[in-house]
């Protein structure tokens, strides 16, 4: 039994506000491409014709962090640039979504020195892990759907901390 059938004719749907916020945050939600290495080439492929991510309603990489929501951070960090990836990420508007994409944003990759940062979660709180090196388009898709399903189950009115997640 449908609701067409129980409402009849009135016109009317019903919804939770939060079931409705969230279907916004998903399908309005803006990148900061934050490409450091061979890992954004990946993440660039991702955003192109044949992966084509504004099916998810992510148009374009925005170069401004006050207009975005999700930062990907695709490949390595160095001790320099640790700074301004924290700037940027504090300038961006609540809520707000880390992806952590390649193994060196992760946890450092093969670059196990004093230069490089040993996983972005050092700088900032991660949300999405993608492993791979570099990982595929498919794989930054399906950790994308993944953040989709977390903001979709989360309760934008109270505020909860959960463990991130690892494609």
């Amino acid at each position: 039994m449908g609701l067409e059938q129980k409402l009849g004719n009135m016109g009317v749907v019903t919804a939770r506000l939060e079931d409705l916020v969230n279907w916004g945050r998903t399908n309005a939600m803006w990148p900061l491409g934050f490409g450091l290495a061979c890992c954004a080439i990946e993440m660039m492929s991702a955003q192109a014709s044949h992966y084509d991510m504004s099916r998810f309603g992510m148009e374009l990489m925005r170069a401004s962090p006050r207009q975005s929501d999700l930062m990907i951070v695709a490949g390595r960090v160095s001790r320099k640039m640790a700074p301004v990836l924290r700037r940027l990420y504090d300038q961006m508007p609540d809520p707000k979504w880390v992806l952590s994409m390649g193994d060196c944003a992760s946890c450092g990759g093969v670059y196990n020195n004093y230069a490089i940062v040993q996983g972005v979660d050092e700088i900032v709180p991660v949300d999405v892990y993608v492993a791979g090196c570099p990982p595929r388009p498919e794989a930054l898709i399906d950790g994308i759907i993944k953040l989709h399903e977390r903001v979709r189950r989360s309760h934008p009115f109270k505020g909860e901390t959960v463990a991130p997640i690892k494609v």
